[in-house]
């Protein structure tokens, strides 16, 4: 076996495969960094599947391999082992055959991690190499929540009234209180998922967690009072217990492991109790490239040559929840060079982006969009980026930053790219300032990606498109083949896993500025940009579907024909 160095391993991803540039300069980070899993790492710096990178690991240092199936197959060893060090080392140890005893590992060079299983075991124990997303998930099936035992002291404390609020403080502060909300902490990062919904009803309490854009049900902490769980929430966003009759929200960086996530809370007083809703922000959110957007060719060199420009706006647009803030935070990454000065002023600040000058909107101390935005503009900016375009006046500074020599990024809520032209005239802007200043739109929604591991190919047969109209009303015909969800471990039974965006550009082109007035119709200014050669979500929808990334029941959830 080599020696387990991540160094040495490093070297060898640099010499073997080519990364992108942002990619690179992470692999290429020097040896004294203070990367905690240093693997891990450089696994999401390469564009390389976990199974991929795990075969590489397994190659380079010369340990046994083991997938999924082997690992699910033997008899786990988990005694003297707490469930958050297993999760954190990505580590899994089990019995072998010959009584001995093994741990799957994905990172061979954390030689602590398997210095500490000799050291439960009182022996030496054999490696072998796993992916970070199959441990992952055997762990999830194997590893039962610890601490179970320690339940009595919740359900007697949960007899307190909770009218006293000292004791439900020290109820919520306690250990079993604590660790529930650190165990769906922990979950939440294992899914992916954005948020996690905590709803107590009389009938008890329910979890849910959004992964991929869709709430999924989790197990409820058992044993747990659900005051004393939605208190604890509480507490960590440093919100006011005692107030139960008005919606709260809060803010709180909090380190699961071994990463550090930004978190924001909002509490609604129900029927019940109270309901919380925690957004979880990883501090790293990886790299923003436009490659992993999802643009097509065509898109992709448009909104190149959009960011090129001195000055003007550029308009994001699109529901809650489909990614406007991801292509932002990729627009400004791209932009920001030493060269530029960059403002932002959002609500909250998603990415944290090393040059960029982030602020983000304060309301109770006057810190809006509005006021933020005329102080950017004696702050010689080169670019700002307002995160949302909410009211007139908002609307109209942000105008004529553009007109005054700034490149201006912002976002709306409209359902297509022509319908910003007449909601920016709703808002209060003069025709004649957004023909001049107004750049382009771009629209764009989120479909679910297929789960590479067990997506099933489906050839369309003339039943196919006689019992479902929407294969021929998206251009699909007979003999053609797509692809269909299954379901596995890795994807927990969804067949979907991981998202993409599928979009629209409207340019404003001398066609289209000709269409903008006090009486603009957005299926004219559509009807020009198709016939200009815009391509359309829904196309770009089906191209996607075509090329086996998503499903035609997703292109339908996102999108619409028109």
């Amino acid at each position: 076996m080599r020696s387990l160095s991540a160094e040495t391993f490093r070297q060898h991803l640099l010499e073997k495969y080519s990364l992108p540039p942002r990619g690179r300069a992470r692999v290429e980070r020097p040896a004294n960094s203070t990367l905690t899993r240093p693997l891990r790492e450089l696994w999401e710096a390469t564009d390389l599947s976990a199974a991929e990178f795990a075969d590489e690991v397994s190659d380079y240092f010369g340990v046994v391999r083991l997938s999924l199936p082997q690992l699910l197959a033997v008899a786990p060893c988990l005694d003297g082992f707490s469930r958050r060090f297993l999760r954190e080392s990505t580590i899994f140890p089990f019995r072998v055959s010959n009584g001995g005893y093994r741990i799957a590992v994905a990172d061979p060079s954390d030689t602590a991690a398997i210095r500490a299983a000799e050291i439960v075991f009182g022996e030496p124990v054999e490696v072998a190499v796993a992916s970070f997303e199959d441990i992952t998930t055997v762990l999830d099936q194997r590893v039962d929540a610890d601490g179970a035992g320690a339940d009595e002291s919740a359900r007697a404390s949960s007899q307190q009234s909770d009218d006293d609020i000292e004791s439900l403080r020290d109820l919520a502060s306690g250990a079993p209180v604590v660790r529930a909300l650190n165990d769906l902490l922990e979950r939440a990062v294992e899914l992916r998922a954005s948020d996690i919904h905590i709803e107590p009803f009389r009938t008890g309490l329910v979890v849910r967690m959004r992964v991929d854009g869709l709430l999924r049900a989790i197990p409820s902490p058992s044993g747990i009072p659900p005051q004393a769980l939605i208190s604890r929430v509480k507490i960590l966003a440093g919100l006011n217990i005692a107030e139960r009759r008005l919606p709260q929200d809060g803010a709180a960086r909090v380190r699961v492991s071994r990463a550090e996530l930004d978190v924001r809370v909002a509490t609604m007083p129900t029927q019940a109790s109270e309901s919380a809703v925690i957004r979880l922000l990883p501090r790293d959110r990886g790299l923003l490239e436009m490659s992993k957007l999802g643009l097509a060719a065509r898109d992709k060199g448009i909104m190149s040559r959009l960011l090129a420009l001195p000055h003007g706006m550029i308009v994001v647009t699109g529901p809650t929840g489909s990614g406007k803030t991801t292509t932002l935070a990729t627009m400004l990454s791209i932009l920001n060079e030493p060269t530029r000065k960059i403002l932002t002023i959002e609500d909250p600040v998603e990415y944290e982006i090393p040059g960029v000058n982030q602020s983000q909107v304060r309301p109770a101390i006057g810190l809006t969009f509005a006021s933020a935005m005329r102080s950017f503009v004696r702050q010689d900016p080169d670019v700002i980026m307002v995160g949302e375009v909410r009211d007139a006046e908002t609307a109209h500074i942000a105008i004529h930053a553009a007109l005054t020599g700034h490149l201006v990024l912002t976002t709306l809520h409209t359902e297509t790219a022509a319908a910003a032209v007449p909601r920016l005239i709703d808002l209060g802007i003069e025709s004649f300032l957004l023909k001049s200043t107004l750049r382009a739109v771009v629209a764009q929604r989120l479909v679910r990606v297929l789960c590479d591991r067990c997506k099933m190919p489906h050839e369309l047969s003339t039943s196919d498109i006689d019992n479902d109209p929407r294969f021929a009303a998206i251009g699909f015909s007979t003999g053609e083949v797509v692809h269909e969800a299954s379901g596995c471990e890795r994807c927990g039974g969804t067949g979907y896993r991981g998202r993409n965006g599928v979009f629209e550009i409207l340019e404003m082109t001398d066609k289209v500025r000709k269409l903008i007035g006090p009486e603009t119709d957005s299926h004219e200014i559509d009807q020009a940009a198709m016939a200009g050669g815009m391509t359309t979500m829904l196309v770009d929808a089906v191209e996607k579907c075509r090329a086996g990334m998503t499903t035609v029941p997703e292109v339908f959830r996102v999108t619409t024909i028109r």
